[in-house]
């Protein structure tokens, strides 16, 4: 976990307020992987043109972005903070939660300028922040760069307007667009390196999806055993718990969610949620994760899975492996993307990685 960074610097002849989110922004995602169900955020205390304190939201349950802002500031600048203006990412945080609410700090620092990157659509702050700086005659500018500061917090956003987490649709297919052998056993379609890669995309995830099939025949450890992060919280749809205990799943290494339709129990590290059966079978998990708190969720399910969230539209990114020299006699076909876009490719060795976005479902809307 990188430690807030205490660059300080010169000042910059007329320099803007977009200039000083963009800051923010670079400081946010240092959080990345680190922060959820709270979203990322960066905050700079500027005094005339010079950076004095910078800070970013380290951590679910420490302190918040303006609080190591502030925490940052040398003691022989300290003097200079009543005069200076803040700048954030995110609107501040005004209630009490696992931390003080960062309204307050404000106030109690006498800072008399906040500027803000974009409202927080989380119900508890949704502009009751900017309201309580403004009813203090604190000076308020908001929104700067407000497309792309929601946009490092989509999950975020996703999570709180549409009440689902924010999904992330990824497979391996051959050349010939196959996702797996008919025949059963595992084949590795993706290379070393492109395997590292998403361990690091399980990384920055609050949650990674599989079915029962998928559980069955490749026993996966859904873990970032190849890349250094945080776990996902393993999440396995299994409807009429059919899963053996041997598999790695059931391991304790992780936080397990077994989505069912039979009963609800907490055992430890393993927790079995009970869907709504009046739901589609798409909508009871996404339910079911946003009351867990699940604000992303990237799918690594069977072809059947992935291809259900593609038929009702509902997912947000789709990234796809590629081998170009890999052919599949009589495999199982890929899913069929349809309503996507392409957004990116990248390549590695054998392998090409294409990124899709969902434009119905992808942009944050405006709070």
């Amino acid at each position: 976990m990188p430690s807030p960074l205490s660059v300080r610097h010169a000042k910059k002849d007329n320099p803007s307020q977009e200039d000083f989110m963009q800051r923010c922004l670079q400081l946010a995602v240092l959080g990345a992987g680190h922060t959820a169900p709270n979203p990322m955020v960066g905050a700079v205390l500027v005094y005339e043109g010079r950076i004095i304190g910078e800070g970013f939201h380290e951590q679910y349950g420490m302190a918040h972005a303006e609080v190591n802002c502030i925490r940052s500031v040398l003691p022989a600048d300290r003097h200079l903070i009543p005069a200076s203006t803040l700048y954030v990412s995110l609107e501040p945080c005004c209630h009490q939660g696992k931390t003080p609410a960062c309204t307050d700090l404000i106030l109690q620092e006498k800072i008399p300028h906040v500027v803000i990157g974009c409202r927080d659509p989380f119900p508890r702050v949704n502009g009751k922040g900017i309201e309580k700086l403004l009813l203090a005659g604190i000076k308020v500018d908001y929104p700067v760069i407000e497309k792309r500061t929601a946009e490092i917090n989509r999950r975020f956003f996703t999570f709180h307007q549409h009440h689902r987490p924010y999904i992330i649709l990824k497979w391996a297919e051959s050349a010939n667009h196959k996702i797996s052998s008919s025949k059963g056993g595992r084949i590795q379609i993706s290379e070393d390196l492109s395997n590292r890669l998403v361990h690091q995309w399980r990384g920055e995830e609050a949650g990674i999806l599989i079915g029962t099939n998928t559980a069955l025949l490749d026993n996966p450890e859904l873990t970032t055993r190849l890349w250094k992060g945080n776990n996902p919280v393993r999440i396995v749809l299994d409807q009429n718990l059919r899963l053996p205990k041997d598999l790695k799943i059931f391991d304790g290494s992780t936080r397990t969610i077994i989505l069912n339709n039979t009963k609800d129990f907490s055992d430890g590290r393993l927790l079995y949620k009970k869907l709504n059966p009046e739901n589609t079978a798409i909508g009871s998990i996404l339910t079911a994760l946003y009351a867990l708190d699940i604000l992303s969720l990237l799918v690594e399910g069977g072809s059947k899975m992935l291809q259900s969230f593609i038929d009702e539209g509902i997912w947000d990114e789709t990234r796809i492996i590629t081998n170009r020299k890999l052919n599949i006699p009589d495999g199982i076909p890929a899913p069929d993307l349809i309503g996507a876009e392409l957004s990116n490719t990248d390549h590695f060795r054998t392998d090409t990685i294409s990124y899709y976005i969902n434009l119905k479902n992808n942009l944050p809307q405006k709070s």
